[in-house]
């Protein structure tokens, strides 16, 4: 089953951003890359879809972002998290985790 044409909750792909840059700094296709390869194909976010997110949570000082060279010797835009950011990923998972549960929790009820 594929996901590809999913539409994700408000703030989801906020939340994905952020976790995909945990471990340093990407450029935005490298983000868009990481997260189908972690979702295994299920979720492919289009730029029209990424660049928007990105800028926003640039605006909200939760990611920075610094010109350098990607992979292939391309001048790329990297981003990666602030200490604001940290703390609002860290806010965000343990929303989503209670979310989640308590919507597994009807769903086995219903």
């Amino acid at each position: 089953m594929t996901f590809a044409h999913l539409d994700l909750p408000q703030g989801t792909l906020d939340l994905l951003i952020l976790k995909t840059l945990t471990p340093g700094p990407r450029h935005g296709w490298a983000i868009s890359e990481r997260l189908e390869q972690i979702s295994k194909d299920a979720l492919s976010v289009k730029q029209g879809s990424l660049y928007p997110a990105l800028h926003r949570l640039e605006r909200r000082g939760w990611i920075k972002a610094s010109w350098g060279s990607s992979e292939n010797n391309r001048r790329a835009k990297f981003y990666e998290l602030t200490r604001a950011g940290k703390k609002q990923l860290e806010a965000e998972e343990t929303a989503w985790r209670k979310l989640t549960t308590v919507i597994g929790r009807v769903l086995e009820g219903a």
